[in-house]
Order: C-alpha cells, then structure tokens, then sequence
C-alpha cells in the first residue's frame, strides 16, 4: 500500500466516526442519549393521586403517564423534610454523608459538580430548572443553561397577577422545551404545589380554575386520624411542630374539610400542567426520546395521628409516588408496575446511566434502570431512615424500613424511645410492638441493623 492511499483511507475513518465520540471529553453519542424531564411535587404523599387508588383525586394526565410507564407502588424518602430530601434527589447521597441538615447549607461547589444536573451538563447536556431548588440560600443559577428557580417557598400568587404559580411554571416549561438546540436535555421541574404557603390566612390556595372542584366532596378522616393514634405518640411528638400546624389545618371537621379540598385542588393543578408539558413534548416530536420521571420530596400528613406535615417516619410522611415513563422499554411490557423499595437517592444515578455518565463513588443510591426493563438483579431488602433537621421544634429520629418491619427509634431523648411496626398486617401503623416480648428477638435485630446503617453510611 502507498504512504498516500493509506494516508487516504485513515482520513476515511476519522470521518465515520461521530464528532461526540471523538472529541477530547469523550462524549457519548448524541443520539443514544435520552432527553430528560424530571418532575417533582412539594409534599404530595403516595396515595392521593388516582393511579395510586385514590377514587377521589383528579389527575387524568398523571394517571395516564403510569397507564404507559412504570408505576413503583414502594418509593420512599430517605428523610423527610425539603432541604434534605432535595440534597439527596441532587446528589444520590443519604444526609449523613452529604451534610446538609438545615435551610441555609447550600452545596459547596465540589459538591454541586458531583450533582446529577451538573454532571449531565457537563457531558453535553442542555440543563435547566425551574421552581423551588429547596438546597440551601444561594442559588446556583450560572450552573444551569436555563434557570427560573427561586429560594426559599416562594408564593403562589404575586402582587398583581391573577396567574397561579403552578401555571407560571408549565409556561416556562414550553418556555425551555421551545428553544432549538441539538443537545440532549435535562428539565428539572420543582412544584411549590401541594405545599402550604404557611401562616397564610388560606395555605393552601389553588387555581382559580378549581376553586369548584371537590366542592361537594366529603373526604374521609385517614385511618389513624384520632385521638387514640395522637395520644400514643411519645409526649415529645405530641408537642412538636406538627400538633401546632394541625391546629391551624385540621383542628375541627369544618377545617379538615376546607384544607383537603385545597390540597386536592392544588394536585389537579399540577397534573393540569404535567398534560401541558406532555403535549409540548408531542408536538416538539420529543416524546419517544425523553425519560419522563414523576414523583415528590416527601409526603404529607393530612392529620394522621393529630398531625400536619410531615417529618416523622411514619408511611404518610415518608412514602411518596414515583412514575417513570421510559420510552426504551418495549410497549408490550407497559404499563407495568414495581414492588422493590426504592429511595430518592436513586434518582442521580438513574439519570446517569441513562445519559450513560459514570456516577461519582460518592454517590450512595442505585441505577433504577434494571427495574424497568425488568432485569432480574438483587435488590436492597432494608434502608435507612434519619431525621435531624429543626430539632428543637421536630423530634430526631432515625429508623430501618424493610419490606415486613419499620423499626422507629426517637434518638433526642435518652434513653431512646422505640416503636416497631409489622406492615404486613398493619400497614397503617396502629399496632406498636416494641413493647412485646414476642417480638423481643425482632426488636434485637432491627437495632443491630440501626447501628449497622447508621455507621456504614457516613
């Protein structure tokens, strides 16, 4: 072969190769990337959204984005408060290890560049956010290519404008999803809603357009919405900042009434906007090529056990929904639903190996992806649970959660008060056999796992 005909055939092959491949970050091929739109709720727990059972809710386009996805009917936070919940989505990293405990710690810049957003960023991504970021006072809005969060809570309405901030932020969705750009991209959309806007005189108020909806509506008291369930919490639970929130939300039947109704409605408003952003996905011809995640930062007590909020391990506090729409999966294998118990720190390195980005070690959660294709694979039978956040007004905690047992232990006091729970025969937790010397044996390993977790996890 001649120096020239060689020469010839090599330039040849550079130029089959894909610029994305060849270039001096190795990026992965364009086309084998997934877009992303990451969809996350304020305080909506599990059970109030119609594919979740819930007769009385009205999500038409939620519950059709799990009729052609994957509904996970056991997804949990692994601390539930914003602030926490939000660094962990963020970073796939549990609280003892990430540090962030309070509403002022923001991510340290070493931190952030081992976050889900701006790791995608920087491997191609076109990033961009809307909503209440929730991690720390200082945004980092020169992190992403498109930025419309804001600190704090924010409000639902602002001075002179009818416009319901849920809406806003559909607008701004299309906003992003209308822009022309031949990379991927990574949405991350944060609700305000169903949160309150707290010590408000309505704390909960929706959408105009639904300001009738549900107005006929009777809702029913959750089961463990009674004096008895109030009276069994330790006096320290008792006291704590979810009695005084119930007392503004849920003290008389009247009040009970009045904020679930607006709790609903707020929900129906995010599911309006969710249909929004799907049909902009449509006609922007995006749809087959973008993983669509669904789900919220921690979930709501509507006066279970005489509280509001959230914050304390109990299921209506800790589970939350997850709907994943993956147009990878083959139709014949959609809808589909999954009963392993996955957790917020998932997300990040689920994000990852779909944009196939390598996760940091730091981080502590698992690729969900092999449950949706249906991989047979091991997957976690425990986890651990931990609160530390606003102590003096929220009780700390800390726990284990597996499939059978939730072992609860209140680690302000000393000695620590424990509750145990089998959720196989009482899945709303009304039954505590800490106390029990039948389940003396039971109590033993739970701690022993406790103390485990705890450790291995820092």
């Amino acid at each position: 072969m001649t120096f020239r005909r060689a020469i010839l055939l090599l330039a040849g092959v550079v130029a089959c190769i894909p610029l994305s491949t060849a270039n001096a970050d190795n990026q992965p091929a364009e086309a084998n990337r997934p877009n992303v739109l990451f969809l996350l709720a304020d305080d909506l727990r599990w059970d109030a959204l119609g594919c979740a059972g819930d007769r009385l809710a009205k999500t038409p386009n939620i519950d059709a984005l799990a009729a052609r996805g994957t509904l996970f009917r056991n997804h949990f936070v692994t601390t539930s408060i914003c602030c926490v919940s939000r660094a962990s989505i963020f970073s796939g990293q549990f609280a003892r290890r990430h540090g962030i405990n309070d509403f002022v710690t923001p991510f340290t810049p070493e931190a952030f560049a081992r976050t889900y957003p701006a790791l995608l960023r920087k491997a191609g991504y076109r990033t961009g956010f809307i909503g209440k970021f929730g991690v720390g006072e200082r945004m980092p809005d020169k992190e992403f290519d498109y930025w419309r969060g804001f600190p704090g809570q924010g409000n639902y309405f602002t001075k002179g404008s009818p416009i319901h901030l849920t809406q806003r932020m559909g607008d701004q969705a299309k906003e992003f999803l209308s822009a022309t750009d031949p990379r991927p991209f990574c949405l991350s959309i944060s609700f305000k809603a169903p949160h309150s806007q707290d010590g408000a005189g309505r704390e909960f108020p929706p959408d105009p357009r639904e300001e009738k909806l549900f107005a006929e509506t009777e809702f029913p008291l959750p089961p463990t919405a009674h004096d008895e369930f109030y009276r069994a919490l330790p006096e320290f639970a008792r006291k704590s900042e979810g009695r005084t929130r119930w007392q503004r939300r849920f003290a008389t039947p009247e009040m009970f009434q009045n904020t679930v109704r607006d709790y609903y409605r707020l929900v129906t408003g995010i599911d309006r906007e969710v249909g929004r952003i799907i049909d902009a996905l449509r006609e922007r011809k995006l749809a087959d090529n973008t993983l669509i995640v669904f789900t919220s930062d921690n979930g709501f007590f509507l006066g279970d056990r005489g509280m509001a909020g959230k914050w304390l391990m109990y299921e209506p506090s800790i589970r939350v929904p997850l709907i994943v729409a993956d147009p990878s999966v083959p139709a014949g294998s959609r809808p589909q639903t999954v009963d392993a118990m996955t957790l917020n720190v998932d997300f990040a390195p689920t994000l990852l190996d779909y944009a196939t980005v390598s996760a940091p070690a730091s981080m502590q959660g698992r690729s969900l992806r092999p449950l949706l294709h249906g991989d047979k694979i091991e997957w976690r039978s425990e986890w651990f649970y931990e609160h530390h956040t606003l102590p003096n007004i929220i009780p700390p905690s800390e726990g284990v959660r597996t499939a059978k047992w939730k072992y609860l232990r209140w680690v302000g006091v000393d000695p620590a008060v424990e509750e145990l729970y089998d959720l196989t025969t009482d899945p709303t937790e009304q039954h505590n056999l800490a106390t029990s010397a039948r389940y003396r044996e039971t109590l033993d390993d739970l701690r022993e796992r406790w103390s485990r977790l705890r450790r291995d996890l820092q």
